[in-house]
């Protein structure tokens, strides 16, 4: 059976979306992913992606909040 483990979930505070990230393990083998589901009301979005791209993109979403206005020595909160 695969593996889900679920490693935040939290809501976007403009437009209360859901955002779940979760650590995707196959069974039958393979590297482990990060998906990333999205909700807004029904609809669902789903990003699975490898340790790689999951670098490069929180990378760049690091550096991006890090540069806006009253940011500076803050983190986002986890659930």
């Amino acid at each position: 059976m695969d593996t889900v483990t679920s490693l935040d979930k939290f809501r976007v505070p403009i437009g209360n979306q859901e955002i779940e990230l979760q650590e995707f393990i196959f069974e039958a083998g393979g590297m482990p992913l990060l998906r990333t589901r999205i909700r807004e009301r029904s609809r669902f979005t789903i990003f699975d992606v490898d340790p790689i791209t999951a670098a490069r993109w929180g990378k760049v979403l690091c550096a991006w909040a890090a540069a806006q206005p009253g940011m500076a020595g803050k983190q986002g909160e986890a659930a």
